[in-house]
């Protein structure tokens, strides 16, 4: 018993020490006292060792090396030496290009979860939702005026294009230039108002949002207000701002894609004419391809590789990537025909030139800013991509639960609504669970952009984490409404949505590798404590400075993988009971520690990830995806505890909070799972599974009863069901298809109970439900029902015929081609086609 509570001892002070990340000299101060106790006969049972004995030796010796380990040149010559150079050969050299895209972005609350002890006082700092008067009215009027216009199936089916007077409102309304400043026309409208105006339009018309959401985003207008001369800053945002320039920016050809650095579009300084005058300038050709506005645009942001191979602005031939204005008109811009990207109705084509001469100052920034557009390219994304995508895969999430519900809450089968069908209830709560979490991760992001932040990784995994969401979140609204979703046509609200999922997949970076190659491999660089500076100090020309600033970090490093191992290893034998809660949890406690247990099994992994596989984690993309998913799920889960306490904690939305962040901690632990069982050492592999799985699983879906609990929330109109799907379009109109959904839900809901009153006479045999028979007059005559109820179900039963309703077509309105009688010399089989045709 005594040897147990010596080893308990031992493994006690050793997980104290190592989470409190002791000194050389503490751990040797410890061990030895220990050792003392030890030899000394304190631990009565626990045979006494002499102090020259073998193994009393080797115990002495190592906290001597302990202790020496204190002394800075020992230290420096046996330890940060060695490592310095292993280190130096082991990392592979940081590219131009991705050194930039490491220093465009910001590290925000990322860098918390790989620090393993999140600091929660970080997260609460961030604002909640706040809107300026402008900015809330422009939501309210403008924006919401431009949703009414909207006739999807108009732009989508019917034209095929953007009509004029939506352009036209857009641009006069100036939504085009919401990020250019008021110094310079535009309305100067904050991150968060932008994130939530895309959003209701997004909620709309996906095609629509698509040309406000460019003009917005990554493109010359943002580029040209941070980074323009005065010169183009004057000219170009007032008319940007004022709609007289439509922009597209031509970034990806075809052989860049997401590996947009690999551009094969040159350009060589040169002397040429340009208006009559002899000029510096660049000769230009490119061949770009998917570039969105390009058949309406009027200005192009076109980015290029540029070389100085006479050596006109300098010594550097390869100056590097490069961004340039030019009008569409220019003399030998070519702007192609119309892509058709998923059937979508948004502009998007393509472009190229050969050889085509323009002066250097339409290099953005002028001559001084030559070479210098994949660092402008990269800041830009990080904060655009964190609005854009995620506010229009927010919102759609927002609608296909509103829509869902309602149409559920109305749809009848088996005598009863469906959503009340169990069948149903999984997908629904499925939809709650992501409008709720897309939202509370989409604000806290906004607010962050909002303050001055660019969080590169957090940007990354938003877009991907976001779009992927919202493409279960449509396919589960297509499974609820069956038939209805299917069958396209002026009332269906759900397919425009359904086309363009794939095109948010695919933008900004596919999925695929912005989440296996960006979000894991560019977070351990930029959001790991200690793993940039050591790369920067190994690269560091000057070798004396290189060692300093090695060691600082390196010797952090070894604290910190301590710390993390100890402090996993406790947490996960506790079950995190003792992990940190913040002040005024308020009965969140439980879920604090679960997410800073979390951290510090993330931070762990994540770590030992990368000193162990170093430059070969970039072909260990299925190890990086699923650490991606891993970090993805803890910041979400905190994004939605942050939502839930800025909202005030409404005590409905307790059991929404816990659904999501239960089924968050268990993708958590799948994905972490993945990364253990699967990673290439086998040592490593048991070690990772003792620390992190002491005891096995400890996650699991939510249980079934509490998604019933949220459903039976979403479908009820009231406070809960609007807060879900909060500024998302909502239609009062009932002409409107979405607008039916919502008086026809009101009036089934009022409708109910007598309803009930109905279902129990026809099983009872006193009323008779079938077509052409007055069912509810029947009802009426035989007293189960009064007059007004009557009129009541009768008002309920003709909106709910016309929302489950589906459209079709005359065979003429569907094929333009289409001839009711063949030419002669057509075989039978043609006639008889066309007249089955006819008869349907």
């Amino acid at each position: 018993m005594t040897v147990i509570l010596l080893l308990m001892v031992l493994v006690a002070v050793a997980v104290a020490l190592g989470m409190l990340r002791a000194a050389p000299w503490q751990w040797a101060v410890a061990l030895g006292l220990v050792t003392l106790s030890w030899q000394s006969g304190l631990f009565h049972g626990v045979p006494s060792v002499p102090h020259v004995s073998f193994l009393g030796f080797f115990v002495w010796l190592a906290i001597a090396g302990l202790a020496a380990l204190s002394l800075p040149n020992v230290r420096r010559r046996f330890v940060t030496e060695p490592a310095f150079k292993l280190v130096g050969r082991v990392l592979p050299k940081v590219s131009d290009t991705e050194q930039q895209a490491l220093n465009a972005g910001t590290v925000g609350f990322d860098a918390e979860i790989f620090s393993g002890t999140p600091d929660w006082t970080k997260l609460r700092a961030v604002p909640p939702i706040v809107l300026t008067p402008d900015e809330r009215a422009f939501l309210d009027g403008p924006t919401a005026e431009l949703c009414s216009m909207i006739d999807h199936w108009k732009i989508r089916h019917t034209d095929r294009r953007m009509p004029t007077e939506i352009w036209d409102f857009v641009k006069a309304q100036g939504f085009l230039g919401m990020l250019i400043s008021k110094e310079h026309g535009g309305l100067g409208f904050s991150a968060q108002a932008q994130s939530l105006i895309l959003g209701m339009i997004a909620s709309r018309s996906p095609d629509v949002v698509t040309i406000v959401m460019v003009p917005n985003s990554l493109g010359p207008g943002e580029l040209i207000e941070k980074y323009g001369t005065d010169e183009q800053k004057h000219h170009y945002l007032p008319r940007l701002a004022r709609g007289e320039e439509v922009p597209c920016f031509a970034l990806t050809g075809p052989t860049s894609g997401s590996d947009a650095a690999t551009m094969r579009d040159i350009g060589y300084v040169t002397r040429g004419e340009h208006e009559g005058r002899q000029t510096v300038g660049i000769r230009v050709s490119w061949d770009k391809r998917y570039i969105t506005l390009g058949p309406e645009a009027t200005l192009l942001g076109l980015a290029f590789r540029l070389f100085d191979t006479d050596k006109i602005l300098g010594e550097t031939e390869d100056i590097g990537i490069t961004v340039a204005l030019i009008p569409t008109t220019h003399p030998g811009v070519k702007i192609g025909r119309r892509h058709l990207p998923s059937g979508a109705a948004f502009p998007n084509g393509p472009n190229w030139g050969t050889d085509v001469f323009i002066p250097i100052d339409w290099v953005i920034g002028g001559q001084a800013m030559a070479g210098q557009g994949w660092r402008m390219l990269m800041e830009c994304l990080a904060a655009g991509r964190a609005i854009s995508l995620p506010s229009s895969a927010t919102a759609g999430a927002k609608a296909m639960l509103r829509f869902s519900t309602a149409y559920a809450r109305i749809r009848r089968q088996f005598g009863l609504s469906i959503a009340r069908m169990e069948g149903v209830e999984e997908p629904l709560a499925r939809l709650v669970e992501t409008a709720y979490v897309n939202e509370a991760a989409r604000a806290v992001t906004a607010a962050m952009v909002s303050r001055g932040e660019r969080p590169s990784v957090i940007s990354a995994l938003m877009k991907y984490q976001t779009t992927e969401r919202m493409r279960r979140a449509v396919n589960d609204a297509f499974d609820i409404h069956g038939g209805r979703a299917i069958c396209d046509g002026p009332s269906n609200y759900l397919q425009s949505a359904y086309q363009m999922v794939p095109v948010g997949i695919t933008v900004e970076g596919a999925n695929i590798l912005t989440r296996t190659l960006i979000t894991f491999a560019q977070g351990a660089l930029r959001s790991h404590p200690y793993l940039y500076r050591e790369v920067q100090a190994v690269q560091e020309p000057d070798r004396e400075k290189g060692l300093q600033d090695f060691e600082d970090a390196f010797l952090g490093h070894i604290s910190f993988s301590i710390s993390n191992v100890t402090g996993a290893f406790f947490h996960n034998l506790t079950l995190g009971l003792f992990a940190e809660v913040p002040e005024r949890a308020q009965g969140l406690e439980a879920i604090y520690r679960q997410l800073s247990r979390a951290s510090r099994n993330f931070a762990l992994v994540a770590d030992m990830t990368v000193a162990l596989l170093g430059g070969g984690l970039k072909v260990k993309q299925k190890l990086t995806g699923r650490l991606a998913d891993a970090l993805s799920e803890i910041y979400l889960a905190c994004c939605v505890v942050k939502r839930f306490e800025d909202d005030g904690r409404p005590d409905a939305d307790r059991a929404i909070v816990a659904f999501a962040v239960t089924n968050g901690l268990y993708r958590y632990e799948e994905a972490m799972r993945g990364v253990v069982e699967n990673f290439p050492n086998p040592a490593v592999r048991v070690f990772l599974r003792v620390l992190v799985f002491p005891f096995g699983r400890h996650y699991y879906p939510a249980p079934d009863a509490l998604g019933s609990r949220i459903v039976r929330l979403a479908i009820e109109p009231g406070e809960v069901r609007d807060r879900l799907t909060r500024d998302i379009y909502i239609s009062e109109n009932p002409d409107d298809p979405t607008g039916l959904l919502e008086a026809a839900l009101k009036k089934v809901v009022a409708a109910e109970a007598a309803e009930k009153k109905v279902e129990r006479a026809i099983r009872a045999g006193i009323v008779r439900r079938y077509h052409g028979r007055d069912w509810i007059g029947e009802a009426a005559d035989a007293g189960t029902v009064t007059e007004s109820e009557a009129q009541l179900l009768r008002e309920a039963e003709a909106l709910t015929q016309r929302v489950i309703a589906v459209d079709h077509f005359a065979p003429e309105d569907l094929m333009p081609n289409y001839r009711k009688a063949p030419p002669p010399g057509l075989g039978h089989n043609v006639r008889a086609a066309a007249a089955g045709a006819d008869q349907s």
